[in-house]
């Protein structure tokens, strides 16, 4: 089987509550981009990637797309199969960039799937949780509206709740405190900052909610900063950003620098290197939030086979980022029910583009077989 045509497009995705904040950042839409690679034996595979604006990570969409066609004009001719190959070609075509790199590790894993007849999880290590817990994001607004939202979600049968903060240590005090104070017995809170915090204002906010049952995401920008705040509290610490590869989670767990760890596929290179992240997190007794930067149906789809493929004891929790969105790129995306979601027993990620929504192809590499 070989690659012969990559094309590559892009949509909005406009959120249905009219914005989506945290720490200093707000948008009302993100810029997704969808690829569909075909091959000679006329399987097709989809992947996704849609950072979350241009100023979170390293990372921007029209980046991903000039990135993409880079990558894209070596990879004809390729086996989408040999997924190993793949990457090592993807990272002799263009060096480092890991989030161009996600949708197209992803695409060859739909096709090996449907090549296989087998559901990505099962080639991920298997359907080892029947139903993946969800998060619901509580966007940063005002105090009192945060709590509204928090018991809404609630009643529509989400547990788990991550808060966005940092937006400055007194405001973000009570956010938290209102937010909590709505938090049903045995439900979890994590309060987000999105490395919002300078070091400082990180070790105010645990000192004054020192007795507030809740884990702290990513107080501060770097590694050094969230281990001193680490030091300084007994909440538990969930670190996100920072955890940019393999190296960084082993230095992690060596400075026991984090009780879970947010894993975003795009952020580490796709399924691929996802697995690699996820299977050492287990190994060295590590917990995981498995989700991505950001996306639809497709993305989603992918974090959620990652997910359903991970010891039910080592996942902590994902996101369902379709549900956010008016917009339906693809179907067959993961079902949602009572704060969890899963995927069909289709071959591949199980997802089709909805073509009339993604429009004309924004560009295409190939060649005629």
């Amino acid at each position: 089987m070989k690659i012969t045509k990559i094309s590559l497009y892009q949509v909005d995705l406009p959120l249905k509550e009219g914005s989506y904040s945290w720490s200093t950042f707000s948008f009302a839409w993100f810029d997704s981009t969808v690829i569909v690679v075909e091959t000679d034996s006329g399987l097709s595979g989809v992947g996704e990637i849609c950072p979350l604006g241009p100023s979170y990570l390293p990372a921007y969409a029209e980046g991903a797309r000039a990135g993409l066609v880079k990558i894209a004009e070596g990879l004809i001719g390729e086996d989408p199969c040999q997924i190993g190959r793949i990457n090592f070609r993807m990272d002799e075509l263009l060096k480092g960039h890991p989030y161009v790199k996600s949708a197209l590790d992803m695409a060859c894993w739909d096709i090996l799937g449907k090549a296989t007849s087998q559901p990505v999880y099962n080639l991920l290590g298997g359907r080892l949780q029947d139903a993946v817990r969800l998060f619901k994001v509580v966007s940063r607004q005002d105090p009192d509206a945060m709590a509204k939202k928090i018991r809404e979600y609630q009643n529509q049968g989400f547990k788990q709740f991550q808060m966005k903060v940092g937006a400055g240590a007194d405001s973000d005090i009570e956010r938290i405190r209102k937010v909590s104070a709505e938090l049903r017995p045995g439900n979890v809170l994590a309060a987000d900052a999105n490395t919002g915090w300078r070091q400082h204002e990180a070790l105010r906010v645990v000192k004054a909610i020192r007795d507030i049952d809740i884990y702290i995401e990513q107080p501060c920008p770097s590694y050094e900063e969230c281990l001193t705040v680490r030091n300084h509290t007994d909440h538990p610490m969930i670190l996100d950003e920072c955890m940019e590869d393999i190296r960084l989670l082993m230095r992690g767990c060596q400075d026991r620098a984090m009780d879970v760890v947010n894993l975003k596929i795009s952020r580490v290179g796709g399924l691929t290197k996802a697995r690699q992240f996820r299977d050492l997190a287990v190994t060295m007794g590590i917990s995981l939030t498995i989700e991505d930067s950001w996306g639809a149906e497709i993305a989603t789809a992918a974090l959620c086979h990652l997910a359903h493929s991970t010891p039910s004891g080592f996942h902590f929790q994902s996101s369902a980022f379709h549900e956010y969105h008016s917009l339906t790129v693809a179907s067959g995306g993961p079902e949602l029910h009572d704060g969890y979601m899963s995927v069909s027993a289709q071959p591949g990620l199980g997802v089709s583009p909805n073509m009339d929504v993604l429009g004309d192809p924004v560009a295409v590499v190939g060649r005629l077989t």
